[in-house]
């Protein structure tokens, strides 16, 4: 009979690179929910609030590619950005088709706020793990993301 306490095996998923990682991120994203609560924003809607404040009056189907988003749903969260007042959609100068992005008053507003707040998680993983290895962390991850 197995003990009530006893730990869980996981064999190789302990060196695994892709379950590491998925456990990483997802306490990483609790941690981001928790943080954010009060914001009201998710991961996906930070991301897209930074990418539109970088690249003002770029394409939608630009930022979605550049944050890795599929083009339907990204059209889905800007959807609730225009919702909240956060991001709007311009017709773009060049092909009036397209959709350029610009965040509004608002959006700004809120996304000073949340850089503040996110500021404040880094601060805590760099605590956790270090300068350095937070350095060589974001590195690894920028080169795993090459595969």
């Amino acid at each position: 009979m197995i003990e009530a306490d006893e730990a869980i095996r996981l064999g190789l998923l302990s060196q695994a690179i892709g379950y590491q990682l998925r456990r990483a991120q997802l306490a990483v994203f609790e941690d981001f929910a928790r943080r954010f609560a009060a914001l009201d924003l998710s991961p996906a809607q930070f991301s897209a609030l930074v990418a539109i404040r970088e690249n003002p009056a770029r394409r939608q189907s630009e930022i979605a590619a550049a944050l890795g988003v599929q083009g339907p749903n990204f059209v889905a969260l800007m959807d609730g950005l225009e919702r909240r007042g956060l991001a709007e959609r311009l017709r773009s100068g060049a092909d009036r088709r397209a959709n350029a992005l610009q965040l509004t008053p608002a959006g700004a507003t809120l996304l000073k706020r949340a850089e503040a707040t996110q500021a404040t998680q880094e601060a805590a993983i760099r605590d956790l793990i270090g300068e350095t290895e937070h350095r060589r962390l974001v590195e690894t991850l920028e080169r795993l993301s090459q595969l």
